[in-house]
């Protein structure tokens, strides 16, 4: 399969995904978001993908909304309503695969693309990288999820200050505020990504996706109803082969070779 303005490598049970967009710093244009949804969606259906990881092309993650084709007045509401909907589904998949999702920010991460960083369960960042919030500067309020996962990450106070003062985040503090899991030096930074990207393909995908689940609705529940689910959880993990797989490895003290069912 090919997309647009989006490229796509599938390797030792990992799909690669590159954002490739036609405008300066990867800014997402109509054509980007729309080949960037069918080819998470397409890597989430496919049994053969353990884990997603998404990344851009050049010197830049991404850098938000493409801005050139907006004329700077309420005449703009439409397609930002539109374009932030497209947007909003890429999110969604990313957040709810079933499987882990690691964003590999490789440079400039502003705005939607600061947004996208956010969603991957394991966030790598790059030492030549920088991270903006970026809406105030246009105007604008966030999307992409934005309100939703900053201040899940960083706590209440910590994302208004991210989001109103409008710094920009170095990789060291990204990762101090739990933004991102590690910085890498620009040179390691590829090497580094496909390592933790094949180990978390290696790992029991079921239960990995399981255990997003349970994670997520956490913030939802009581503890008795945490402790439900958990158990519930529990119990469907048994039928998996990676389960029989991973019983047998522990008492045979030998590595678990699991596969993903």
């Amino acid at each position: 399969m090919t997309y647009e303005n989006v490229s796509v490598r599938r390797e030792n049970g990992v799909a690669y995904l590159t954002m490739e967009g036609a405008n300066a710093l990867n800014a997402l244009d109509d054509a980007t978001t729309d080949g960037l949804m069918a080819a998470v969606t397409d890597a989430v259906e496919d049994d053969d993908v353990r884990c997603l990881v998404l990344t851009g092309d050049g010197d830049a993650f991404g850098a938000g909304a493409d801005l050139a084709g907006f004329d700077g007045d309420e005449s703009d509401a439409p397609e930002l309503r539109r374009l932030a909907s497209a947007l909003h589904d890429v999110v969604l998949q990313l957040h709810q695969a079933p499987k882990p999702v690691v964003t590999a920010v490789n440079g400039v991460a502003a705005g939607a693309g600061f947004s996208l960083a956010l969603v991957g369960d394991i966030v790598v960042v790059s030492e030549d990288a920088a991270l903006s919030y970026a809406y105030p500067r246009i105007g604008l309020t966030g999307d992409g999820g934005s309100t939703f996962f900053l201040p899940r990450l960083v706590g209440l106070r910590k994302a208004k200050e991210i989001a109103l003062l409008d710094g920009d985040l170095t990789p060291d503090e990204a990762v101090d505020l739990g933004i991102a899991t590690e910085a890498v030096p620009a040179g390691e930074f590829d090497d580094r990504v496909t390592e933790l990207a094949e180990r978390l393909a290696r790992g029991p995908t079921k239960a990995f996706g399981a255990t997003k689940r349970l994670m997520t609705a956490s913030f939802e529940h009581s503890l008795p109803e945490q402790l439900a689910v958990e158990t519930e959880a529990m119990a469907d993990a048994t039928h998996t082969e990676d389960y029989a797989r991973g019983h047998a490895a522990f008492f045979e003290k030998s590595d678990p070779d699991f596969v993903g069912k």
